[in-house]
């Protein structure tokens, strides 16, 4: 035990005086009947002597006073197992990567009773954090300091979710030795080896005596990918070897960190790396989120997935000839798409009964009418046709493919064809011919193939030709060195298809039999279901980050994008940290596993101490404190009962209140009582929206969708706010059958694919429009299956399957009145801005609005119903960004969405007012006459 101020031991001299003073206690009272009659008899002189106290009490009142002297000097327990002298000013030299986060509470337990020691030895500190900070800043060694500041400074610091920077560290230690400054040092190791290593201890040497604390038992994992056979998720778990077996929990969870599998794994003695193997159906496996280890705190043992850890399911049209080894259509399939695809194999019908990515019809598979209608139905919904060609599908070419253009011709094209085909198929090098077989192009830019080598041994000696057309060049993704295609592709509503004018054996080319046609078709896949993982040089912006705790959050003030094709090869640092990049449809993982290599333990520096052995002291002094009020407390207590025999028990209930209210703490008390500034609370059962202006919206059970729907409206509240004089609130989130909706002056409903109406929501949305509500409908994009062939050029919209059918659902038995499309002479058009279109994320589509003159409403439209996702167009996130592009305009086209927006609101505001100013000239005309 030490003491922090000894020399308050000198006040114990002092206890004999206490003593003396504390022997003494006052009279005990005199019994004395008080009759009136002899009120002055038998009295004798008043004794003024006082009573002594009993040994044993002055023992107690000694016992507290020594106690609180005690506690005045303030002693201390140390618990320094380790002996490290503080008698210095000394240097703390820290690894905070990602190496140090398992583990990192004791760390910063040991660096706690470090600090408190060189601050009672009255001694400075200077501080090196080895990992670099965020951004651009360098590793740098910090100025002289008070330990008191650099407790507070590092109790709630946290370690960096990338790792060390050693030999930054040894430059930056270099230089502080340049300056003159040295002294002892306190290395808090993470334990794992760098290259720099080498460099940095010849530093560290070069500043002082070096004491190296670590803890021995810190498992430092990461886990990295491994292909294996494709056939499952194979992931490495990487480790610094140990003398002992570890066992560990690999856990693989969804994005709600729902647990899909568990995993025991134990990593033998001296051993670097265990492989897992998470063998999950496809449904399963495409849900995963991400992959982590129990009880190992670190973005290090988390292993977030992107679409290129998942497996598609893809289905292969079985025909006559596909189980021939080595000529049948499925042969060479199943060998390329084994590894990252599930395969299923069987009837049209089997197939289309479970969800898949990718459909592969060989040549002749999809000869019957039934068979391409069903097919198409379900490219539409988006999934990707694959065909090959062959004989069979050269006899049923002649009715061309997907034709846009009138006329009987284009109506009876087969539309899971691309491009139009020849009647007969090309032979080139035959034996009647003067040609030899075709060798492949280069791909082009815009191909998914683009930068796969195009080998010099794959021919073509038989194709199916398309017919010439002007935009044949954009429909082509691989073609042979004469320019004619060899892959193509079209569009069909939310899916696409694509053309091998090859067949998928190797009668008619080699390439089946090469490594190319692996690649190809492995591409073709990540594009599969609309999701296409980018992999050249296109930038790709960090969206969620993992911090030094492993948990996602907004990416650091310091984070940039990263190119496509750097992903797995680029390791993770103060500007690339580990997290999602991306946009939603091309999502990229960057992982602290992706490029760590094998690790290695790191050698000592200097003397190595068990980082374990250094605990926070334990201070006494509070202890002795609360002894000696309990004894005083009890004194107290005595005191009562021996001025009198009989306790009495209202001065016990003050004692034990008075101690019961000490031993209470005070900020329990200040919790209890309630606060005397809080604001009036309203009525809880009167909504918000009766106290100011809000907008609403109606809840369609998809997260994503109504969370753009607030940021929308509460984006064109902002603007309406800044910009006119209404004031408008935040908005609110309705449920037609449950909710109230008299309050709103207009309500956003968006269209999705599953809506339906019930007798109560439509019930009470007809009465909200007869009582002068707006209903703003918006299919956030045009249906494929309704859009029209002459669309215009310059009309751009997202794709919304089924909308169509889901807007007729939710407005049957609606008191809808005729429509007309908005134009340039209808009130909405000016009631605020003068406008002519009436964009939102997309533009081009029109908007219908009930007719003017229409008595419905007074005149006002009880329905706005348009296309153009204006949601996207008004959402502000949380920082204050507008997170959605608006095509093709940009902030332009953004400008007219929120103009719209504003006058859409002051339309609903205002109601008939604006139009009866329009005819105001008309009325004084009249009044005149």
């Amino acid at each position: 035990m030490i003491l922090t101020t000894p020399w308050v031991l000198w006040a114990l001299l002092a206890l004999p005086i206490v003593w003396l003073l504390l022997r003494a206690l006052p009279p005990r009272p005199r019994e004395q009947s008080f009759p009136p009659v002899t009120l002055l008899l038998g009295l004798g002189a008043r004794n003024d002597d006082v009573a002594r106290a009993p040994p044993w009490l002055l023992l107690l009142r000694c016992l507290a006073v020594a106690l609180l002297i005690g506690a005045c000097a303030q002693p201390f327990i140390t618990r320094d197992r380790g002996g490290i002298a503080t008698s210095a000013d000394t240097l703390l030299v820290i690894d905070n990567g990602w190496a140090a986060a398992p583990g990192w509470t004791q760390r910063l337990r040991a660096v706690d009773s470090i600090l408190e020691r060189l601050e009672r030895n009255g001694h400075s500190v200077r501080l090196l954090l080895t990992a670099p900070p965020t951004g651009d800043e360098p590793v740098r060694v910090g100025p002289v300091q008070n330990p008191a500041m650099l407790r507070t400074m590092l109790d709630p610091s946290e370690p960096q979710p990338w790792g060390v920077d050693r030999a930054a560290a040894a430059q930056a230690l270099r230089d502080m030795t340049r300056q003159g400054w040295h002294g002892p040092v306190l290395y808090l190791a993470d334990g794992m080896a760098t290259r720099d290593d080498d460099a940095f201890a010849t530093a560290l040497r070069d500043v002082g005596t070096v004491r190296d604390l670590r803890l021995p038992d810190s498992d430092i994992v990461t886990l990295a990918p491994d292909r294996g056979d494709g056939t499952a998720l194979g992931l490495l778990i990487r480790t610094v070897p140990r003398p002992h077996a570890r066992e560990m929990n690999v856990r693989a969870q969804t994005i709600d960190n729902s647990t899909l599998q568990l995993l025991h794994v134990t990593v033998p003695s001296g051993a670097s790396q265990a492989v897992i193997r998470m063998d999950l159906p496809a449904e399963l496996r495409n849900q995963l989120d991400h992959v982590d280890i129990d009880a190992i705190a670190g973005p290090a043992s988390i292993r977030l997935l992107d679409e290129n850890d998942r497996r598609r399911p893809v289905g292969l049209i079985a025909g006559s000839s596909s189980d021939t080894p080595l000529m049948g259509n499925l042969f060479y399939l199943r060998r390329a798409l084994a590894p990252t695809a599930e395969l299923r194999e069987g009837s049209l019908d089997s197939l289309l009964s479970r969800p898949l990515s990718i459909l592969i019809a060989p040549d002749g598979t999809l000869g019957s009418p039934d068979a391409r209608r069903k097919v198409e139905n379900w490219v539409r919904g988006g999934g990707m046709l694959i065909r090959f060609a062959g004989p069979l599908l050269v006899q049923s070419a002649s009715g061309g493919g997907i034709d846009a253009s009138p006329g009987p011709q284009g109506a009876q094209a087969d539309a899971l064809l691309p491009v139009r085909l020849m009647d007969a198929e090309r032979v080139l090098g035959g034996a009647m011919s003067w040609s030899k077989p075709e060798h492949l192009a280069p791909f082009g830019a815009q191909s998914p193939f683009h930068d796969l080598p195009v080998p010099s041994d794959v021919t073509v000696s038989r194709q199916v030709l398309a017919r010439p057309a002007t935009d044949l060049d954009t429909h082509t993704w691989a073609r042979l060195t004469d320019g004619t295609p060899l892959v193509t592709h079209a569009a069909l509503g939310a899916g696409q298809v694509v053309l091998f004018h090859v067949t998928s054996t190797a009668d008619w080319s080699n390439l089946p039999l090469s490594g190319l046609f692996v690649s190809m078709l492995q591409r073709l896949g990540e594009r599969a279901v609309g999701i296409e993982t980018p992999a050249d040089q296109s930038l790709l912006s960090p969206y969620l980050t993992l911090d030094g705790a492993g948990v996602e959050g907004p990416p650091p003030a310091g984070a940039q994008a990263l190119r496509a094709d750097a992903f797995g090869h680029v390791a993770v640092s103060a500007i690339h940290p580990p997290g999602l990049y991306g946009p939603r449809a091309s999502r990229r993982a960057l992982n602290v596993g992706d490029e760590a290599g094998p690790m290695a333990p790191q050698p000592t520096i200097g003397t190595a101490m068990d980082l374990r052995g250094q605990m926070p002291d334990i201070a006494l002094g509070p202890i002795l404190a609360v002894l000696a009020l309990v004894l005083i407390l009890a004194d107290g207590v005595v005191a009562i009962m021996l001025r009198s025999r009989r306790v009495r028990v209202s001065a016990l209930a003050l004692v034990l209140a008075a101690a019961s209210s000490l031993a209470t703490p005070v900020q329990g008390r200040a919790a209890d009582m309630p606060p005397t500034d809080a604001p009036a609370q309203h009525n809880a059962h009167v909504p918000g929206a009766a106290l100011e202006t809000r907008l609403g919206y109606i809840v369609t059970g998809h997260d994503d969708i109504d969370a753009v729907s607030r940021e929308g409206l509460q984006g064109l509240s902002d603007y309406v706010n800044a910009r006119t004089s209404a004031v408008l609130g935040h908005p609110d989130a309705l449920v037609p059958e449950r909710d109230d909706l008299s309050y709103y002056p207009m309500i956003y409903w968006p269209v999705t694919a599953d809506a339906t109406a019930t007798p109560a929501r439509t019930a009470a949305l007809n009465a909200y429009m007869r009582h002068g509500g707006i209903l703003m409908i918006d299919t956030q994009g045009q249906d494929p299956a309704t859009a029209p062939r002459d669309e215009k050029d310059d009309a751009f919209t997202g794709s919304a399957p089924g909308t169509a059918a889901a807007l007729r659902r939710m407005t049957a038995g609606l008191d809808i009145p005729p429509l007309t499309k908005l134009d340039d002479h209808h009130v909405l058009t000016h009631t605020f801005y003068l406008l002519h279109d009436f964009p939102g994320r997309y533009d081009g589509m029109p908007v219908w609005i009930a007719q003017e003159g229409d008595s419905t409403n007074d005149g006002v439209s009880p329905v706005i119903i348009g296309s153009n996702d204006w949601a996207h167009a008004w959402a502000v996130d949380d920082s204050g960004n507008t997170p959605y592009a608006t095509m093709p305009d940009g902030a332009e086209q953004r400008t007219l969405a929120y103009r719209f927006g504003v006058n859409a609101v002051l339309y609903a505001l205002t109601g008939n007012y604006k139009a009866d100013q329009v005819h105001v000239p008309a009325l004084l005309k009249r009044l005149g006459e």
